[in-house]
């Protein structure tokens, strides 16, 4: 196989220090930047250098930033929808003209290529978009009683103060997706990023204050001491809703504090997807669909293909074509031309995707690209393809979120349904099949919030995003989306 193109350059160049300078590296809390006692460093994985510093926030500035989103949450409420709508279309579109550089500061601190950081910042903008249509169409409705004599009046009001906990291989897409309806919907919002990627979340919330939104309406504390900050918040009364994008383990222990005050949440955790290739399957869509739903993000993504199931009438041709595909991916920083293959977010990534490999070929599974670490400043795994992948292999059982395509073999239709479904989480499936009818039965029998019938990206602002059983509850964007911000009062009007 050709050499994975590897460069050495780790030193940012003028343009990469000067958009790291662009960024606010204070909290954001009533409209102003503020400093913290302490900082926290941002680290750049492709050379595990620090980019810069920015604030750690403490328990204290956490519940700051609740009291400045609880005191401007009435004033918020009352604003008209057309108001909320137009700050959303501003910032819409002041992403759309600073996309360069908001790809560049997410590339540094993130490690996904340009390419792919560029359509995030489109993505995630397109989410502000979406939002912004839906703020003026909020709707109730006006019903004569069964009975006769009274009527019913039914209207959606703000949920009240929230609190939006953000993940880091999606930094800016994740954001715009929570904070969006929240806006649109009238709520005020207190926002923790994840600790490795703060900066994107900072340039953001710098550009809506840009558009125009009021102090008090969007807060953000960066911070290394996520429990110790945001537990105090959960539990505080004044919080009404908790959205929350990252691991099943940590969303379990969210659930817990929310119960203790029955607050309302969103939570969207971790997946196990499995990717169905039938033998009737175009292979050639087949193989884009993989590429595509196995190396988006370099593999860390939540939606990401993590058990590739062949038929085995399809098996040989397909591993070749995906291996070709696979070893011919140039790695290296993401700011480098070309590159597809960037670093993973820190060396436990880097030491987890070894671990399952090594498993996976204790268990029978055959190497058949890549599947050693390099020798190299950075957090980098090439791009490997395992075969015979056993269903009792650690990485069928837990997301591998690295550029590991696992592959396995099956034979008939209800074989393919049951071991897709054989794992408490079920957020995204992937079908490849040109017999329609197979297609929606197997769509329809596949336990998971979303199915690709024969394309490899699902993730849409104007589609419901959202899994089942251990991957979430609720769902973020399409029509329901903004119904997770708003609560549905019934008002009986005697005649």
């Amino acid at each position: 196989m050709p050499d994975q193109a590897v460069t050495q350059n780790d030193k940012l160049s003028p343009n990469e220090e000067a958009a790291i300078r662009t960024v606010p590296t204070g909290l954001f809390i009533n409209g102003r930047w503020q400093d913290a006692d302490h900082t926290m460093p941002v680290v750049d994985p492709s050379t595990e250098r620090e980019l810069c510093s920015v604030a750690d926030a403490s328990p204290a500035d956490g519940m700051r930033a609740l009291d400045a989103a609880a005191a401007a949450q009435d004033s918020w409420a009352q604003t008209s929808p057309r108001e909320r709508s137009t700050i959303l279309a501003d910032a819409y579109r002041l992403m759309l003209e600073n996309i360069d550089r908001l790809a560049l500061v997410m590339t540094l601190e993130m490690g996904k290529p340009l390419a792919e950081a560029r359509g995030e910042i489109t993505y995630a903008a397109e989410f502000f978009r979406w939002f912004a249509e839906e703020a003026v169409r909020i709707d109730g409705g006006y019903m004569q009683a069964p009975a006769g004599g009274s009527r019913f009046l039914v209207t959606r009001q703000p949920v009240g103060p929230t609190l939006l906990i953000t993940p880091w291989n999606f930094p800016m897409a994740m954001g715009t997706r929570k904070i969006g309806p929240a806006i649109a919907a009238g709520c005020t919002s207190v926002i923790k990023p994840a600790s490795q990627t703060p900066l994107s979340m900072l340039a953001l919330v710098d550009l809506l204050s840009e558009a125009g939104l009021p102090p008090g309406v969007v807060n953000v504390v960066t911070t290394s001491k996520s429990d110790d900050v945001m537990a105090p918040l959960i539990l505080d009364p004044r919080s009404r809703k908790l959205s929350f994008t990252g691991s099943t383990g940590v969303g379990k222990h969210l659930l817990e504090l929310c119960a203790k005050t029955v607050m309302r949440t969103s939570m969207e955790l971790g997946g196990n997807a499995p990717f169905l290739v039938f033998d009737d399957a175009d292979l050639d869509a087949a193989v884009d669909g993989a590429m595509a739903a196995k190396m988006r993000n370099i593999g860390q993504a939540c939606t990401a293909a993590n058990r590739i199931l062949v038929q085995r009438g399809a098996a040989e041709e397909f591993t070749k074509r995906l291996t070709e595909r696979m070893s011919a991916l140039p790695m290296g920083r993401g700011v480098e031309d070309g590159v597809v293959v960037g670093p993973l977010i820190n060396r436990a990534a880097v030491d987890k995707v070894g671990q399952l490999i090594d498993d996976a070929v204790t268990r029978g599974a055959t190497v058949a690209l890549g599947g050693a670490p390099v020798d190299r400043p950075g957090f980098f795994y090439p791009a490997s393809v395992l075969t015979n992948v056993t269903d009792d292999a650690e990485m069928c059982h837990t997301e591998i979120f690295g550029p590991v395509a696992a592959i396995s073999t099956f034979e008939t239709e209800d074989e393919a349904v049951r071991r897709a479904n054989d794992t408490p989480f079920g957020l995204v499936s992937y079908v490849y099949t040109e017999n329609l009818r197979r297609g929606l039965r197997v769509c329809e029998a596949l336990e998971a919030g979303m199915v690709g019938l024969n394309q490899g990206v699902v993730s849409n602002p104007a589609a419901p995003f959202g899994g089942i059983k251990e991957s979430g509850l609720g769902r973020e964007g399409g029509f329901t989306g903004i119904d997770e911000f708003l609560e549905t009062k019934y008002i009986g009007v005697a005649l």
